[in-house]
């Protein structure tokens, strides 16, 4: 690869001024355990060169000889997906400069290569992590004036430069993921609208042709996105929302690493809080949690357990929800197709019942929800394709073949 420098000039010599539309996107999954969370050293610092290979990231939750041979990518696009979120940790970017952060951008210019080899399209997803908080998502939070801003601003250029060279055509860059800049109301900063500003204008100073994919603050939730002013609009622009309303269901789990949480219906009007409890209570004794330590997490979890049920969390408030957001899109001039659902999903409940929600009402949400998505036309990627946490496509224990009833849910079905 070229030095960022000199590539940097020559896209800004031929880029065209003209923009286009976004790259075509539907039916994404996201790929999170290959390039984050990138191997650190004894020392702290990033393993060189960084970032795991695929039989790494393959091995990490599971034995490799669960996995049959053949080409990931290829079996992802086998499942009816079109493209892939692909998580990448910005740590060895921003820990490095010059040739040293070239040699990263090589790495990940070859594993854009090997997405787009597969027929997929990639948005690429800059996906700040905690482990060296320097370089997460910690090192964007002094403010847009900061000098961590400045920093990320200019890695996210670089970065650009090294998708443009790859090519545009089946790329889009996502330079921020659920950034935290809070409280979610008037009552805020104008930070987070001028550091999303500030960092489309740097991508378009590399490229008009690369699709980039803007967020609002607030975790990149709903409620962030229609806070912002997309001032910055051009048609080459999508917006990215992650849902995972209401969080009590999506992710049923305790802090405790001895607590349980898990059972509750979707929607809610299908059960109610005595039998929610009673389900939970049943996994408790079944794994030989004493009365003392089951009181306890009954008592630390009656609260949501209730909030949930009087709210009644079902189809209305999705479709109200969604509304907000398509409301906010054509407020904007925005077709609701540029609209861009970046994660959803749902935890699967673990055998022991410690944690998740039942296969069934698990289906039935992502069904409801990636519907909703579609019925606006916007595209949407799944949270994630292989875990062991149970929010993956690829079933999480024995063979690592698909779960077959959440590509249904999702629509897809794999190829014959």
């Amino acid at each position: 690869m070229k030095p960022m420098g000199a590539i940097l000039a020559a896209v800004l010599a031929v880029t065209s001024p003209a923009l286009g539309a976004p790259i075509k996107l539907d039916r994404g999954v996201g790929v999170h355990e290959w390039l984050n969370w990138s191997p650190l050293d004894a020392d702290g610092s990033y393993r060189w060169p960084p970032y795991r290979d695929q039989q790494e990231w393959l091995s990490g939750g599971r034995p490799i000889s669960d996995w049959a041979p053949g080409d990931q990518f290829e079996r992802i696009r086998a499942m009816g997906f079109d493209f892939v979120r692909l998580s990448v940790d910005p740590g060895p970017l921003l820990a490095t400069q010059g040739a040293k952060r070239d040699e990263a951008l090589d790495v990940l210019a070859a594993a854009v290569r090997t997405i787009t080899a597969a027929d997929l399209k990639l948005v690429f997803d800059l996906h700040g992590v905690s482990q060296v908080p320097q370089y997460g998502m910690e090192a964007i939070y002094g403010g847009a004036d900061s000098d961590g801003v400045a920093h990320y601003r200019a890695m996210v250029a670089d970065v650009a430069a090294m998708l443009v060279e790859v090519g545009t055509g089946d790329v889009a860059l996502e330079p921020y993921n659920e950034p935290a800049y809070y409280p979610c109301d008037a009552s805020g900063t104008d930070d987070w609208q001028r550091i999303m500003a500030q960092t489309v204008a740097d991508i378009r100073a590399v490229s008009t042709e690369l699709t980039i994919v803007a967020t609002g603050a607030c975790g990149g939730s709903i409620t962030g996105l229609t806070n912002l002013n997309p001032g910055f609009d051009d048609p080459n622009l999508l917006y990215s929302f992650h849902m995972y309303e209401p969080h009590s269901f999506t992710h049923q789990r305790m802090d405790d690493p001895e607590g349980f949480a898990s059972g509750l219906p979707w929607p809610a009007a299908t059960g109610t809080p005595e039998q929610a409890i009673e389900a939970l209570r049943a996994h408790m004794n079944a794994a030989g949690i004493d009365a003392g330590h089951q009181a306890a997490n009954i008592i630390a979890l009656q609260g949501e357990v209730a909030s949930y049920f009087r709210e009644n969390w079902g189809q209305s408030q999705l479709d109200g929800r969604f509304e907000e957001a398509a409301t906010w899109a054509l407020g904007h001039g925005i077709e609701p197709s540029r609209l861009f659902m970046g994660e959803f999903g749902a935890i699967l409940m673990s055998a022991d019942g410690r944690m998740g929600a039942f296969n069934a009402d698990r289906l039935r949400y992502l069904t409801a929800v990636r519907m909703e998505a579609e019925r606006y036309g916007m595209p949407w990627s799944i949270w994630e394709y292989s875990n062991p946490y149970g929010m993956s496509v690829i079933l999480p224990v024995g063979p690592a073949v698909p779960d077959t009833e959440m590509l249904q849910a999702l629509g897809l079905a794999l190829a014959q």
